[in-house]
Formats: structure tokens, C-alpha cells, sequence
């Protein structure tokens, strides 16, 4: 219940069925639970993203992991401590220099961490109940890309140390060596000595470069006017070799003179507000050629009833808070505007503490640009703005990690990041985790064999039920109904939703 006024409501449907599985083809292997949201409340799905379920639309389903086929694990990114990695300084580069200057570059995009909406991603319309049949994306690896070579100003400055280095080798002075010539007054080095001991001990090359380095900065300051007077003290790590923010990388890719002009605007998901409004058909166009384009659908499964189901359609409530963003919680659309036209759109969900990446689509003519890794990365300096406002907000969700399907394994790639424990919904480093994923699609990661689920509703008759209008615990509601039959399926539920969700979502029963 956010601030007591409103309730989640929702209508289980259980997990008994399996269906065709989107990663390995499996025609019966995806088993999850689901359940039809009317209406949800941040928290609550803060609470359940935390337990591992996932929304499309206004299903919300959790993979049965320890059955399904391929195990999806909730995965979430460090926003503060996140740095870009080689590939991902690539990417914001490669639209630094097409924003800039103009230069398209040609073939498919290094890999687009994106999930598909799913094909049948629940009812729709909560009398018709069948549990989804999740399509995903043919994602290219990002651990394929090709690492980012060196700058021609890194190597170069390479090659240049390398080649002082042997001219200052060669050019020292010569060493006294007994090889038959020696005159008399070259004295024989004692045993063991090695080079000449009449002669000063030779110094380090880096040395040498470091001395002629500081009396060049003598002689230019004086040419300069500049007082002689130069430190020998070299400038500090710190102040050389400050490695570079995501943010500072961002910045580079929107030049204020450029051929290009690139806006990225956030639209709350609404149909009463004017920037969503007069967006809307240029979004449902783009969302079409997207899906027709990059995963091959046929123009009636990609239509705006269905644009608007899948991706407009949520069940969160806008909420604002004192101490959250100023943009408030709920879902969003982030539109990415080329020129004054919509090239991509990240649905995201703004939440207490994360920002949860839902999907996104891209005009085709820009699969170059490999927009899927760069709309994550402008969303993770997107949550640590919204930190800024919000201090509890710093993580950033990229859905499931699918360890078990080689193209679905980028994700891990966005470093610091947890994945969730299945069974005790604790966070875990995912270096630990990924051992245990390569011995077994499903683990537990958490190493305490005592720890369980510390969240678990113990007594079901607690959990909240909507019957007939009227707002009871489950204990109530039973008795009502005379001994109702569906205490297991009350039972199952309170148990995947935990006990704080089971006591604030009003659970439908007609």
C-alpha cells in the first residue's frame, strides 16, 4: 500500500503448464508463474522484482527455476560504482563520431542488451487466462565484440618510450670491458663488479627521460618568461591519469557543433500528457518497422493494440514522494530524438530504488549503432542522476540473466552487478555466481545451507483478499466461503510474494 490510499490488485493463475521456450526452442520447457495486475503500486513491485517477477504489460510472471528449461535470474547493476568497460567506451565513441561529424557506420550493431516483448505475454483480459509464451530476441554477444584498440596517440607514445629508451641505452657511456685489448690505464674491474668502478654507476633510463623532460619545461619557461623555478615533483596519479565518467563519455557524444543534433527525452507514460500524446503514432510507427525489421513479425502481431498492450499498458500507479525524483515514480518512455524524429524509445519503470529497463525499439536504418548498449548505458547514468534526488535510488535492472543461452550472457558485462539468489532472494556478487552456472543451469547462491526465504508469509490466513468488494485477510475470506478449496493455490502465492506483498496486495477472488 503506497501511503495508505492504494492497493495492488491481482489476479493469480498459477504455473502447471509448460510452454515453448523463447532461448532454447524448447516447445514445452518454459515454465513460469503469472499473475494479471489491474493495478500496482511501486513499492509493491519493488518488492517483487526483488523476488524475482517481471512485468510485460500487466502480466507479471516468475520463471519456475528450479523447472524451466532455462533459468532467468533477476540481475542488477551498480549505478555509482559502474565504469565503462572497453567495448562500451567503443559504442559511446562510435555515436560521439556519428553525432559529430555525421558517419554512419555500416553493418549490424555489436549486440543490443534488450529482452523482446514476450508473444503471448499473458491474458488480455483477465477472464482469459494462459500463461506466457516468451519470445526473445536473436541478441547478438557482446563478449564477441572486438576489444578497442589502443588511440594512434597511445601507441605512438609507446613506440616513442620504446626508441628513447634504446638511443639512451646505446648513447651511455662505453663500459671497460676485458676482451684482450685493454690498455694500462684501464684498470680491470674487481670480480663481480661488473661494470667499471672508477666510473658513477648507470642510471635508469626513466630517470634520464624524467631529468631531460624537466629541463626542456626549464628551457620553454624561460623562452615563456615563465620563472624557472619548475618542481621536480611530477604531477600526482591522480591528477594525470583520472580515468574518464560514463558521463564524460555521454557528453563527448553531444557535441554542441555538429552535423548532427541528438535529444533524449523522457515521457511519462501517460495518456493525458501532451508530450506522450503527440508522440504516440510516431512511437507506434517506429515500435512497427522495429519489430518487422529486427525480429521478423507479421505487420498484425505488431499493431497498435498490441503496441499499446505491451508497452503502454502498465499497471503502476504514478506516485511522487518528498524524498524521490522530481520526475516521480512509474513507467516511462526515454526517446531518443535524431534531428527532431524519434530514432529509439527505453521503456523503463522508475521505482524506490532502481530504474528497471523493460524494452526498447530502434528505427532499423541505426542497427549500426548498436543503440541497445547505448540506451543501457544513457539509463544507467540516468539512475544516477535520479540518485542524486533520491539517495536510496543507485541500482539499475536489466531483467533476467540467462547464463544458459550464450547470447543472453552481456548482461553480466555491466559491472558491479548482483544476481538473486532463487531461493533465499538475497543479492550475490555475480563473480560468485558465474562458477556455479557453468557446473549447472540452476543454482542456489547462496553458500549458507541454514538460509532460507527470511520474507516468507508463515501464516497464509494473514494474506489480504479482495472478495465481493470487501477488503479481508485470507483467515476471513475462508470462513465465508465455508472452508474455500483454494487454500494450496492461496498458499503457493503468499508464498512467491512474500510476506510483505501478501500483506498489502488485495488478492482477486470472485
Amino acid at each position: 500500500m503506497a501511503g495508505n490510499k492504494s492497493y495492488t490488485i491481482v489476479e493469480y493463475f498459477g504455473g502447471d503448464d509448460g510452454y515453448r521456450c523463447g532461448y532454447c526452442k524448447n516447445e514445452k520447457g518454459n515454465f513460469s508463474h503469472g499473475m494479471w495486475s489491474h493495478t500496482m503500486t511501486v513499492q509493491d513491485y519493488q518488492d517483487l522484482i526483488d523476488r524475482g517477477w517481471r512485468r510485460s504489460g500487466k502480466y507479471v510472471y516468475k520463471p519456475i527455476m528450479n523447472k524451466t528449461c532455462c533459468p532467468q535470474y533477476t540481475i542488477r547493476c551498480h549505478a555509482l560504482k559502474f565504469q565503462p568497460s572497453k567495448s562500451h567506451k567503443k559504442i559511446l565513441k562510435k555515436m560521439s563520431k556519428f553525432v559529430s561529424k555525421g558517419e554512419l557506420p555500416t553493418g549490424q550493431g555489436d549486440g543490443e542488451p534488450m529482452e523482446s516483448v514476450c508473444e503471448e505475454a499473458g491474458p488480455h483480459e483477465p477472464s482469459k487466462v494462459c500463461p506466457a509464451e516468451v519470445k526473445y530476441p536473436a541478441v547478438t554477444d557482446i563478449q564477441k565484440e572486438v576489444a578497442e584498440c589502443p588511440a594512434i596517440t597511445e601507441v605512438q607514445k609507446e613506440v616513442g618510450d620504446a626508441a628513447s629508451t634504446a638511443s639512451e641505452t646505446s648513447g651511455k657511456d662505453p663500459v671497460s670491458v676485458p676482451d684482450g685489448r685493454t690498455t694500462a690505464t684501464a684498470p680491470k674491474p674487481a670480480a663481480g663488479m661488473g661494470a667499471d668502478p672508477g666510473r658513477p654507476p648507470c642510471r635508469k633510463a626513466k630517470d634520464l627521460r624524467k631529468e631531460r623532460r624537466l629541463q626542456k619545461e626549464q628551457m620553454r619557461q624561460h623562452g615563456d618568461g615563465v620563472s624557472s623555478v619548475v618542481s621536480p615533483t611530477p604531477p600526482s596519479p591522480t591528477q594525470t591519469n583520472q580515468p574518464k565518467t560514463l558521463e564524460d563519455f555521454i557528453n563527448e557524444s553531444l557535441p554542441d557543433n555538429s552535423s548532427h543534433c541528438l535529444e533524449v527525452r523522457l515521457v511519462p507514460v501517460n495518456f493525458e500528457d501532451p508530450q506522450f500524446t503527440a508522440s504516440y503514432q510516431q512511437s507506434v510507427a517506429l515500435y512497427a518497422r522495429y519489430q518487422m525489421a529486427i525480429h521478423g513479425d507479421d505487420p498484425s502481431e505488431c499493431s497498435e493494440s498490441e503496441f499499446r498492450r505491451f508497452l503502454c499498458d502498465s499497471p503502476l500507479e504514478a506516485e511522487y514522494s518528498p524524498d524521490g525524483p522530481e520526475v516521480g515514480y512509474g513507467s516511462f518512455h526515454q526517446q531518443y530524438w535524431l534531428d527532431g524524429r524519434i530514432v529509439a524509445v527505453g521503456v523503463i519503470d522508475i521505482l524506490p530504488t532502481c530504474v528497471s529497463s523493460v524494452y526498447l525499439y530502434y528505427h532499423p536504418d541505426f542497427a549500426s549503432m548498436s543503440l541497445g548498449s547505448y540506451s543501457a548505458l544513457r539509463e544507467i547514468a540516468f539512475t544516477r542522476q535520479l540518485q542524486k534526488q533520491s539517495p536510496k535510488l543507485s541500482y539499475y535492472y536489466l531483467g533476467f540473466y540467462i547464463h544458459s543461452c550464450p547470447k543472453m550472457r552481456y548482461k553480466g558485462q555491466y559491472r558491479p552487478s548482483d544476481l538473486l539468489c532463487p531461493e533465499t532472494y538475497v543479492w550475490i556478487p555475480i563473480e560468485r555466481c558465474l562458477p556455479q552456472l557453468e557446473n549447472s543451469r540452476y543454482a542456489r547462491f547462496n553458500q549458507d545451507p541454514d538460509a532460507g526465504d527470511a520474507r516468507v508469509l508463515k501464516d497464509v490466513g494473514r494474506a489480504l483478499v479482495l472478495y465481493r468488494r470487501a477488503v479481508m485477510p485470507y483467515a476471513a475470506y475462508s470462513r465465508k466461503r465455508k472452508g474455500s478449496s483454494d487454500e494450496t493455490e492461496v498458499q503457493q502465492y503468499a508464498g512467491l510474494v512474500g510476506q510483505d506483498c501478501a500483506e498489502r496486495i488485495l488478492l482477486y477472488r470472485s
